[in-house]
């Protein structure tokens, strides 16, 4: 069984039409012609690990965090993203208790930043399983000590330098996109794919990651079934997640 914890939104995707310049000032006219909608952020780690079929359980916000995202339908590019409601309370500590924590084969930590998750928080997880997976906007220090594997992207890497030259090479994963990631110096490369959206990929590769560690106890193996699973997501529209039986088709 899987504990996920961290903050959700809901991720609504209009897809319209861009056939012309507003009179009244330089920017595109956006006719919807469609909405989809996905669950976002932890919710997102979720839904992948359900379809990757293992047991999962989810502890989150109950505030509605909306991403509305606008795409233009002939280029398939994002003209703009609208957040409402972008913060949420923070976690009701008694049910992050130690009894608790330590039930459960893994923990993911998918911190947003929205305000669900405190350092301390994230601290006390870590200390209170063997196998919590961190992936965090918040700068790094010494309270994911105790976490099994962090999981960044490269910009994140670049922020935190100063904190990473301290000794957490063994359990840093850094994505690079198109290039794959990065484990305790060994690049992991990635096929060429066509990318039409990359809106939550973090998410199924982290998802991925885990879900493929405790089957294997072999990170490196890990990391090529999380990549195999973001590759997946990437060739669709929107935020979606992957499926077992994806996988098996490929």
């Amino acid at each position: 069984m899987i504990l996920v914890i961290g903050d959700s939104c809901n991720d609504i995707f209009i897809y319209g039409d861009i056939e012309r310049i507003s009179p009244e000032a330089p920017i595109p006219v956006f006719v919807p012609t469609h909405t989809k909608e996905h669950n976002g952020m932890a919710c997102n780690v979720t839904d992948n690990i359900d379809g990757l079929e293992k047991s999962v359980s989810l502890i989150s916000n109950k505030e509605s965090i909306i991403k509305k995202r606008y795409v233009d339908n002939r280029s398939g590019q994002m003209v703009l993203r609208v957040d409402e409601h972008d913060y949420c309370k923070r976690v009701d500590r008694k049910v992050l208790t130690d009894e608790h924590l330590k039930r459960y084969d893994a923990i993911i930590v998918s911190d947003y930043c929205k305000g669900f998750l405190e350092e301390d928080d994230i601290q006390f997880i870590c200390e209170n399983n063997d196998n919590v997976f961190v992936d965090t906007k918040k700068k790094l220090g010494s309270w994911v000590d105790s976490a099994k594997f962090i999981k960044i992207n490269e910009l994140e890497y670049k922020k935190n330098h100063e904190v990473l030259s301290n000794g957490f090479d063994d359990k840093l994963i850094v994505t690079l996109g198109g290039k794959g990631c990065r484990y305790n110096g060994k690049l992991f490369s990635v096929d060429e794919v066509s990318i039409k959206d990359v809106s939550g990929a973090g998410d199924t590769f982290l998802a991925g990651l885990v879900c493929g560690y405790l089957d294997t106890k072999d990170i490196e193996q890990a990391i090529y079934f999380a990549q195999k699973c973001s590759t997946v997501v990437v060739q669709k529209h929107g935020v979606v997640s992957v499926t077992l039986g994806e996988l098996n088709d490929g």
